[in-house]
C-alpha cells in the first residue's frame, strides 16, 4: 500500500486524538498490580497521563488500550470521563496500539484525525511540551513528530562475549553521540498513516527491528520531526524511577 505525502498543512478542522497502551504489567518494577496503577501522591501514574493529555487544547477523546482481565480500570476517575475511551489490547505495545488506532479510526469524522501515542508510564510529561510537539507536526503532519531529548551522557557499546557474565560486562567501543537522541513519547502522526505502517511492518515489529512508532513511520518513508521536550518526561520503569517520580510530585506541589 503506498502512504502518500503531502505537504500541506493540518487544517483547524483536523481531530486530534490520544492512544495510551496500558495493557502490559510492568513486570520490571516489583507490585502487587500492574505498574500504571501505582499511586504518585493522590492519582495513579495512568490517571496522571491521561489528565495531562485531556488538558491539550482540541483534544477529541483518548484512546486507553487495557488488558482483557483488567479490574483495576474502573477504580479510576478516568473510567467514567466522557471524553475516555477503552479497548482491549493485544500481546505487544504494536498490537494494543493498533487497536487503539482502529478506535480513533472508527470513531473520527475526519479522515486526517491526529493521534498521540503515549505511555502509560510517563507520569510527568509536561503540557506545555506536549503543545509544543503539536504545534511542531502541524507544520508538516504528514511527517509527524515525537518528544525526545539529546543523548547527553558518553555511550559505550558492551562487549557481547561478556554480556552473559554478569556483572563483569565489558566495553568493547565508545560511542560517538554526536547527533543522538532518545525518542520519549507522546508520539504524533495522523492515525491512519500510523495504523497502516504498523500493520504492514509487523514482521519487523515482532523480530524487534521496530521498537517504536516513529521507527515505523521511517521504514514507510516519512521523517518524523525531533521535539525537544524542556521538562522531565522519563518512563517510570524501575524502583528508583518511581521514587524519582514521586519527589518531583512532591517537589512540584510545594512550589505551587
Amino acid at each position: 500500500m503506498s502512504l502518500g505525502k503531502s505537504s500541506k498543512m493540518a487544517s483547524a478542522a483536523d481531530e486530534l486524538w490520544a492512544v495510551v497502551p496500558a495493557a502490559g504489567s510492568g513486570s520490571r518494577l516489583p507490585s502487587a498490580y500492574p505498574k500504571q496503577y501505582l499511586l504518585l501522591k493522590d492519582r495513579s501514574i495512568l490517571q496522571r497521563a491521561i489528565d495531562t493529555l485531556l488538558e491539550i487544547d482540541n483534544m477529541k477523546g483518548v484512546v486507553v488500550v487495557l488488558s482483557e482481565n483488567d479490574t483495576h480500570w474502573p477504580q479510576l476517575a478516568a473510567s467514567s470521563h466522557p471524553q475516555v475511551l477503552t479497548t482491549v489490547g493485544g500481546n505487544t505495545r504494536a498490537e494494543s496500539v493498533v487497536a487503539g488506532l482502529s478506535v480513533v479510526c472508527e470513531q473520527s469524522q475526519n479522515d486526517n484525525a491526529m493521534v498521540l501515542v503515549h505511555d502509560a508510564a510517563r507520569a510527568l510529561t509536561a503540557v506545555s511540551d506536549i503543545s509544543r510537539l503539536v504545534e511542531r507536526v502541524m507544520h508538516a503532519p504528514e511527517q509527524g513528530g515525537l518528544l525526545a531529548t539529546k543523548v547527553q551522557d558518553t555511550l559505550k557499546r558492551e562487549n557481547p562475549k561478556t554480556a552473559c557474565v554478569k556483572p563483569a560486562v565489558e566495553i568493547k567501543s565508545t560511542v560517538c553521540r554526536d547527533g543522538l537522541w532518545n525518542a520519549q513519547t507522546p508520539q504524533m502522526f495522523r492515525a491512519r498513516l500510523l495504523h497502516d505502517a504498523l500493520v504492514e511492518n509487523a514482521d519487523a515489529i515482532a523480530s524487534g527491528a521496530i521498537t517504536d512508532e516513529a521507527c515505523a513511520m521511517e521504514k514507510a518513508g516519512y521523517a518524523p520531526a525531533l521535539v525537544e521536550a524542556l521538562h522531565p518526561n522519563f518512563k517510570i520503569t524501575h524502583t528508583r524511577d518511581l521514587d524519582m517520580a514521586l519527589a518531583l510530585v512532591e517537589l512540584s506541589e510545594r512550589c505551587a
